[in-house]
């Protein structure tokens, strides 16, 4: 699979400065966890869920999360795992391209279940999808999909979800971060990213944004975000891929505020789009990607298949990006230095930007780089009417 892979090879090549590379689930941990993109949540108990999976692959879809958890009623539990175990071996006796597939789960003793009842069909499946994740929780979930990998044979991944309430509390913040940080450096390799449950975070205080707000305007959630930035992403070999946070809205709504996107990016048949952007509600959610990306998130939990290529298309470097990264990076740079961009319109000062650079190329990798007269509104309509 790849990003932007189910647009013809022609209309990607007018695109791309350098096209996004080829992966598959058993590529590498640090590939993975970059490439996750818009992973888009569906309850298990959709009936047609296997359908749903490859239709979504051909919309260009490379991660998804079959959710036992939050989405579904508690009566619903026992229901919805036999019918992911059906819908698995439909999906294996098909042999189609799928996306990476997860499961969210409730309680530790699902995984092994699971994984024992999936049979053959568990090599579809990349892991699973840890809610509300604490020191003590986490270690019993990890436990459990330790011993589900090695009884089943099939590498499996963990994506923690950072959600509790310890972890928003003030008083408690900094104790429950250093108790996730030291159970997910305890079990790194097998940890490929940590998601940001933000409906969470606000259910705690009676509070939901409004579609003309990110989630960082409500300061409470900004807050929790850059603390989980600062202990669990850093740049120094410690940090981990952590995702953004789930957009809520995908129905037309009365608006309080005017639109946040600009006019002169949509100039010409592109103001169309624009308007189906803000028909949608979707201009919020690009702000809320760039902002996602300026504090050090990379993907984004996703609830509509309409939220996936404005996730995608603003995850592609751009030209000028990809010039900027390539020569901080440069051998004969290495002892530092500031050297004026190749665009002369700022400073890239080789050591301090180094750690951006790196993390830019390794961006660039999964989800390429645009050419230079290429930028996000050309990518989106180019998603929109393939």
């Amino acid at each position: 699979m790849r990003h932007f892979g189910h647009i013809s090879p022609a209309v990607r090549e007018g695109l791309f400065f350098k096209e996004p590379c080829e992966f598959d689930a058993g590529s590498s941990s640090r590939m993975l966890s970059a490439a996750l993109g818009a992973t888009l949540y569906s309850p298990a108990t959709r009936p047609r869920l296997a359908d749903d999976v490859i239709k979504q692959a051909g919309h260009g879809v490379v991660s998804m999360v079959l959710c036992l958890e939050d989405s579904i009623d508690d009566a619903e539990v026992v229901g919805a795992e036999a019918n992911l175990v059906r819908q698995f071996a439909d999906l294996d006796a098909r042999d189609a391209e799928v996306p990476l597939l997860f499961i969210r789960v409730r309680e530790p003793e699902q995984i092994p279940d699971l994984v024992q009842r999936l049979g053959d069909s568990v090599r579809l499946l990349s892991g699973f999808v840890l809610p509300k994740f604490t020191e003590d929780r986490g270690e019993l979930f990890l436990e459990a999909l330790t011993a589900a990998e090695a009884d089943s044979g099939h590498r499996l991944f963990a994506m923690p979800v950072l959600e509790s309430p310890e972890l928003l509390h003030l008083e408690t913040r900094g104790e429950t971060l250093r108790g996730i940080a030291r159970t997910v450096d305890k079990y790194r390799e097998r940890v490929l990213a940590l998601r940001l449950g933000v409906t969470d975070f606000c259910s705690a205080y009676g509070l939901r944004r409004a579609p003309d707000m990110t989630a960082y305007d409500v300061q409470i959630v900004g807050a929790v975000i850059g603390d989980v930035v600062n202990v669990l992403g850093r740049a120094d070999g410690t940090g981990f891929t952590i995702t953004g946070p789930v957009w809520e809205y995908f129905r037309l709504q009365e608006r309080m505020f005017k639109p946040q996107l600009r006019r002169s990016p949509f100039m010409g048949q592109a103001e169309e789009l624009r308007a189906a952007l803000i028909e949608h509600d979707l201009d919020g959610l690009l702000r809320e990607i760039e902002l996602d990306r300026a504090n050090g998130l990379l993907g984004k939990t996703c609830i509509h298949p309409s939220h996936v290529l404005p996730v995608h298309a603003l995850s592609v470097v751009s030209h000028e990006e990809y010039s900027d990264a390539q020569d901080i990076l440069r051998p004969e740079r290495g002892g530092g230095g500031v050297l004026r961009s190749a665009y002369t319109n700022k400073m890239n000062e080789v050591k301090p930007h180094r750690a951006w650079a790196e993390r830019t190329l390794q961006r660039a990798e999964v989800f390429g780089v645009a050419r230079e007269d290429v930028g996000f509104v050309e990518l989106l309509a180019a998603g929109v009417t393939t």
